[in-house]
């Protein structure tokens, strides 16, 4: 996508405005169940009582009144989060998606396991959809769980055309529950997203308000020593990046919102006191990850992405742009509870209540200390400086334009909760909590591995792999059939949802033939991780970061299975 030529400035709207706004109940367009044929237009977060194997869905331009500005959004059927699609694991689903916008547009549905030409990304899979004219996806459903729906297409997503999926499990469901909700999570800004990324490359640090100053240099000495946090001030200051760039885009411009709703619209679940409720969370943000509790209640993990997996009862988790995570949880008291999802950079936060009856709240709890990254996030944990730090690999990209950093230490943090989720005093869910119900079916060994570099240059903004932008490099070639392992290392300071369609990926966290599967995998910054693929789908697939301004600079690959 190009930036646009939209004039520059500081901020679009000012934070004040936007917290005005979040006064302002989101409206959520449902045209009358008479002009749609299919879904019926259900309450935010409400799970369609059957589930159908064939939808028509209308992507269109629809006001929307989450600010007090009202916007024009693209939206699914009228509805911003697009309705929730239930199916049911062995149909085969008919989707009809007419297209009455005055561009392009396009379905990914993210996480499903289905021919290459019936994954919805333009350029790879099909041509898209043009203006006026409609398209018919049509495959069979092989799989059960929570995943999600959205527009492949400009910054469609962006905007707000994305929804949720459920699919009933053919022999029935493993955990018994009494209700049951989506919970979707999203970024919405009053700035259009060409102008969100123009921003950014005029100043890598537009939306970070949060810099370290004189004063809290002091403050820091007081707890660290002065020779110390000077020394790190001047690493930072000597690799012209700044320890406080926990997200691109913050609060600043972005109201959170959950099922659609800002905070003081208040996203409201029922529940009865005993009863056991299945919440089923999907980060569908642009740029944000959150960290997720319950204050008062544990969560049980059941599933992720999608995938049984051992149930891990957990006060917190954070949970990474694309992923999905289903918790059970079972109030038995009278009273109301906050769900909670501040993001991880603590410029705001979602927020809703599971509450006994209606308008019963409980309070909301203060945001956690911002996070402050380390060395650790720049791959030199074994270091004290600039000066011992160890040569890079040599496999590592070369330092340039597009390469601003090279991991020389990076590390295994699968059991690391994450920048700000450390030592907090509750239990924090970590990808090495996470395994499988069921070994994995491929138990061949890889014959041979992949390494790739996720790299980016702050200060220009720009984004690839290997140094290279999506412009630059080859296709990942795969032969159908073959099983290979990917290895990521993270030479960047910040973390990356890596999403490969069409073919799932195992992480390597330690439980052998039960290593968890998923779709989206969180490379923490400084990190190595790896996961196997079984090349058994043929086609083009994307490979990308999440982060949709991310993919669009450059973080994106083409995997080829032929």
């Amino acid at each position: 996508m190009s930036v646009s030529s939209l004039p520059t400035g500081r901020a679009a709207i000012s934070r004040r405005r936007l917290l005005a706004g979040a006064g302002a109940l989101a409206t959520l367009a449902c045209l009358p169940p008479a002009a749609r044929a299919t879904p019926t237009c259900l309450p935010p977060g409400q799970i369609p009582p059957k589930p159908q194997d064939v939808f028509d869905l209308t992507i269109e331009r629809t006001g929307v009144h989450i600010l007090p500005q009202p916007q024009h959004a693209p939206s699914v059927n009228g509805q911003v989060p697009a309705p929730i699609l239930r199916w049911r694991e062995g149909d085969t689903v008919t989707l009809n998606v007419h297209n009455t916008l005055d561009e392009d547009t396009s379905i990914h549905w993210h996480g499903i396991r289905c021919p290459a030409d019936m994954d919805g990304v333009p350029g790879l899979s099909f041509g898209g959809i043009p203006p006026g004219q409609s398209f018919t996806y049509r495959f069979p459903v092989k799989q059960s769980g929570t995943y999600w729906y959205h527009s492949h297409s400009n910054m469609q997503e962006a905007m707000g055309l994305y929804g949720a999926i459920i699919i009933d499990p053919a022999g029935g469901e493993t955990h018994q529950y009494d209700r049951d909700y989506v919970i979707l999570l999203s970024d919405w800004s009053a700035t259009h997203p060409d102008r969100i990324v123009h921003n950014l490359k005029f100043q890598d640090d537009y939306y970070n308000f949060r810099q370290r100053t004189v004063a809290s240099f002091f403050k820091d000495a007081r707890r660290d020593g002065a020779m110390a946090v000077l020394r790190d001030r001047l690493q930072w200051a000597g690799m012209n990046m700044a320890a406080t760039d926990i997200s691109d885009v913050t609060g600043a411009t972005y109201t959170y919102l959950m099922n659609g709703q800002p905070p003081t619209a208040n996203w409201t679940g029922l529940f009865k006191p005993g009863e056991t409720v299945r919440l089923r969370f999907i980060n569908a943000s642009a740029m944000t990850f959150y960290d997720i509790r319950i204050p008062g209640l544990q969560m049980r993990v059941i599933q992720s992405d999608g995938q049984d997996v051992e149930p891990v009862t957990v006060d917190e988790f954070r949970i990474g742009v694309a992923e999905t995570y289903d918790c059970l949880v079972q109030p038995t008291a009278n009273q109301a509870y906050t769900v909670f999802a501040q993001t991880e950079d603590r410029t705001g936060y979602a927020r809703g209540t599971l509450t006994p009856h209606a308008g019963m709240t409980a309070p909301i709890p203060p945001m956690d200390p911002r996070p402050v990254r380390t060395m650790l996030d720049m791959g030199m944990a074994m270091t004290h400086g600039m000066k011992d730090m160890p040569g890079p690999a040599h496999d590592a990209p070369p330092l340039n334009v597009e390469n601003q950093n090279v991991a020389a230490m990076p590390v295994n943090r699968l059991a690391d909760p994450g920048d700000g989720l450390r030592n907090n005093g509750r239990r924090v869910l970590t990808y090495a909590d996470l395994r499988a119900t069921r070994p994995i079916a491929d138990t061949r060994s890889p014959s041979r591995a992949i390494t790739l570099h996720l790299t980016g240059n702050m200060e220009r903004y720009i984004w690839g792999f290997d140094g290279k932008k999506f412009s630059e490099a080859e296709p990942i070639p795969l032969r159908l059939g073959e099983r290979v392992r990917f290895v990521l290392i993270n030479d960047t300071m910040m973390e990356h949802p890596i999403h490969l369609h069409g073919l799932w990926s195992e992480l390597e966290n330690g439980q052998g033939l039960y290593n968890p599967v998923k779709h989206t995998i969180i490379s923490q910054p400084g990190s190595r991780l790896s996961y196997l693929v079984s090349a058994d789908t043929p086609g083009l697939w994307a490979f990308h970061c999440h982060l949709l301004y991310h993919m669009d600079l450059g973080m994106f690959r083409t995997v080829v299975v032929s």
